[in-house]
């Protein structure tokens, strides 16, 4: 996996346990259905679902897990040029390579636990596409991307991008050193991330070693979640079973608990799970497409303003006569 994963995971700084922090038991458990995103991508979507909504996952509004597949010469896609407005998008790419272009200039490649981080706030236009190479020889493509509220105040906030390279993300280990946590945003135990956001969140890619337990503190005012990219394992006081392409919700509490199955699994013999959370917005949500406000008229006022342009327009390079 070549997600940024050091050799000796023992030499890192850990993560420690309190014995006395109670664990946060899983509330809800949901299975990933399959669809088509983009030009015709496949994704697994744990949320929103009728298990884990818009309420459970505020501040989170959706979670598309990308791959992994191995694509053929031409089969690899992605999402052409399209709006957004009122939210964040996080695209965190484990395996393969994405290029990303906007309307504001923001843009470049992102691969191998490279994180793309884009403030849509008042609006934007980007294309999120495979490069040239890899349609034309085919690969391994594996990645999530995550989608951030904004709260009514911010909805309206100039575009922000954040290019997140592997190498920024901070790297540390659990309590035993049986596991490797990535902290892409927000903190946990001491340890911050690089990832800049409006809204208070935690996102975490977690590698754990078959049998591996990791707890992590967590504030009690975050919600929390957990979706398993890869491998299977149980999670929670209540030790409820959890495999690949599957999520859960914890309940209330000051800690999280994943324990790795003793059998290895999948293309690194790890249990790899996103783990994530943030302090909710509680505030209505109107949500169609690519726009996610308030109110249906701020949303009939987004498709108003992205016919007129007001989202900016696609580079001149990206037109051809007609």
């Amino acid at each position: 996996m070549p997600a940024i994963t050091p050799e000796r995971w023992t030499d890192l700084p850990r993560i420690a346990e309190s014995a006395d922090a109670p664990e946060r038991p899983v509330v809800r458990l949901t299975t990933a259905p399959s669809l088509l995103e983009g030009a015709g991508f496949p994704v697994r979507r744990p949320f929103p679902s009728r298990d884990i909504g818009f309420r459970e996952a505020d501040p989170f509004l959706l979670l598309d897990h990308m791959g992994a597949v191995e694509y053929g010469p031409g089969e690899a896609k992605g999402a052409p040029w399209h709006p957004h407005r009122g939210f964040e998008t996080v695209t965190y790419m484990i395996d393969g390579v994405m290029r990303h272009r906007d309307s504001q200039g923001g843009g470049g490649m992102i691969t191998d636990g490279d994180t793309q981080w884009m403030t849509a706030g008042a609006g934007i236009l980007h294309d999120e596409m495979p490069p040239e190479d890899l349609v034309a020889k085919g690969g391994l493509f594996h990645g999530i991307q995550l989608w951030v509220n904004l709260p009514r105040a911010l909805k309206w906030t100039p575009p922000r991008y954040q290019s997140l390279e592997a190498s920024h993300v901070t790297v540390v280990a659990s309590a035993r050193g049986d596991a490797l946590v990535r902290i892409i945003a927000g903190e946990v135990g001491g340890f911050r991330g690089p990832g800049v956001t409006w809204t208070p969140i935690t996102v975490i890619h977690a590698s754990l070693e078959p049998g591996a337990r990791l707890v992590l503190p967590w504030p009690q005012e975050f919600n929390a979640m957990a979706y398993v990219l890869t491998g299977s394992g149980d999670v929670g006081p209540n030790h409820v079973l959890i495999r690949e392409g599957q999520g859960v919700l914890f309940g209330s509490g000051q800690s999280l608990r994943v324990t790795a199955s003793q059998t290895p699994a999948g293309p690194t013999g790890r249990m790899e799970v996103l783990i994530l959370g943030g302090q909710p917005i509680r505030e209505p949500i109107a949500s169609y497409g690519p726009f996610v406000m308030n109110t249906h008229a701020e949303i009939v006022q987004a498709f108003e303003d992205y016919q007129s342009g007001k989202m900016g327009q696609i580079p001149a390079t990206d037109f051809r006569p007609s």
